[in-house]
């Protein structure tokens, strides 16, 4: 190798002597998406978030936005105690770990958080990783492993997919939501094979929610093992805040548990709980929290504070599930198309016919002084385009109708009510 500079001809081309880029793959999605911002508008996957005021406000571009494109459903990320646990955990344990949790990266926080799950959920055993994406990953690859079956709904997270993958087992998909489906290819699999459900509690781009409780009957009538992923669930669902399978009142017939920090708890990371009696052993064979460094003192601090706060946050869900149900009714009154019929959770979907009407939506929200997400195959089911509300337990009943007020002013100018 030599110091001289890469021409352009040179990075299309690679090293390996007329090699195509391997780049070149995506120049379909880079012209698109070059198009789109070509017409004028902003790019809906780069903004920056200036300042973050509150649970609900930030400062993008210069002026005071609504933030409901966030998963903060439970608000907890400028709450003070726990806020204060993170700052003295900078205090008394420094920035990082530098290390696995398998090495020297299980400080007394990390044992703490554990805990703090354990008793939110009331398993015996409770494993954090550093991402809630690490957790599906290092789990269902831990699992099912080449042999075994996996049976997952078709519209699964990319992390649960990329879980199978990982661990090489046998994928079988059925049909979203479909009770029927998953009783037909699990009567089709071989009764001595291992084999895994696993489920969502609330399904992000939709935010509809899973038939759990005929699900779990399901899956147990064929012996199989259980993992429901309740990262949209935890906080929000049930009488302890646990998720759809405790609202569900199918716990004791569900074998693991995933969830994140990075939704209701306020923080990052992920998750496993159970009570089966060998899950400890997932602490030396689950490479994803074996081979990975261990997250920092003041976030594991942050969330086990959250975590206990959260377990007394009756009145919190209550007005969540006020503020899901007045925005649904209200985006339905003004003609907006929604992905459920009834609020369902703290996701409320609003559904257009084409990117072009999607992302011009968006940005006319954002000029308004609101930020929501906007989402697009792949993330969604082909040829859907969608603008998705997440909303918080802090926002006011006045910021849900200035909400609604943007809603309705944004439709009209660009023609979709």
């Amino acid at each position: 190798m030599t110091d001289a500079a890469i021409t352009p001809d040179d990075a299309r081309l690679g090293d390996a002597g007329g090699a195509p880029d391997l780049l070149s793959k995506f120049d379909a999605l880079i012209a698109e998406r070059q198009a789109l911002l070509d017409t004028g508008v902003r790019d809906p996957f780069a903004i920056v978030m200036e300042k973050v005021t509150s649970p609900t406000e930030a400062i993008i571009s210069g002026r005071r936005t609504i933030l409901l494109g966030t998963y903060n459903y439970m608000g907890m990320t400028f709450d003070p105690d726990v806020v204060a646990a993170g700052k003295q955990a900078l205090d008394d344990y420094g920035s990082g770990t530098t290390g696995s949790r398998v090495l020297n990266g299980t400080y007394q926080g990390h044992r703490e958080c554990e805990e703090a799950l354990k008793d939110f959920y009331g398993t015996s055993s409770a494993i954090v990783f550093s991402t809630g994406y690490q957790a599906n990953l290092g789990v269902i690859s831990t699992l099912a492993g080449k042999g075994d079956y996996i049976i997952l709904d078709a519209d699964s997270h990319a992390s649960i997919y990329d879980g199978c993958w990982l661990g090489n087992a046998e994928i079988v998909r059925f049909r979203h939501n479909s009770v029927e489906d998953l009783d037909k290819r699990l009567g089709r699999l071989p009764k001595e094979a291992g084999k895994l459900v696993i489920l969502e509690g609330v399904y992000s781009m939709l935010g509809d929610i899973a038939p759990l409780k005929e699900m779990v009957a399901v899956a147990k009538k064929h012996g199989a093992m259980i993992l429901c992923d309740e990262a949209h669930g935890m906080g929000f669902f049930g009488e302890h805040g646990r998720g759809v399978f405790e609202e569900a009142g199918v716990s004791d017939d569900v074998d693991f548990v995933v969830g994140t920090f990075s939704k209701s708890v306020g923080t990052v990371g992920g998750f496993c709980v159970s009570n089966h009696p060998k899950f400890e052993v997932l602490r030396l064979v689950c490479r994803p929290y074996v081979f990975t460094a261990s997250l920092p003192p003041s976030v594991v601090a942050t969330a086990a504070a959250s975590i206990r706060k959260l377990m007394h946050a009756g009145e919190k869900r209550a007005h969540l599930w006020k503020n899901s149900r007045r925005l649904h009714q209200g985006l339905r009154d003004l003609g907006f198309k929604l992905g459920t019929e009834s609020a369902q959770s703290a996701i409320i979907a609003v559904i257009f016919p084409d990117q072009e009407t999607a992302v011009g939506m968006w940005q006319a929200l954002l000029e308004l002084g609101l930020y929501v997400n906007m989402a697009r195959p792949p993330a969604t089911p082909a040829g859907m385009y969608l603008l998705r509300c997440s909303l918080c337990a802090e926002h006011s009943d006045a910021q849900v109708g200035e909400i609604l007020a943007m809603f309705e002013q944004a439709g009209r100018a660009i023609g979709c009510i």
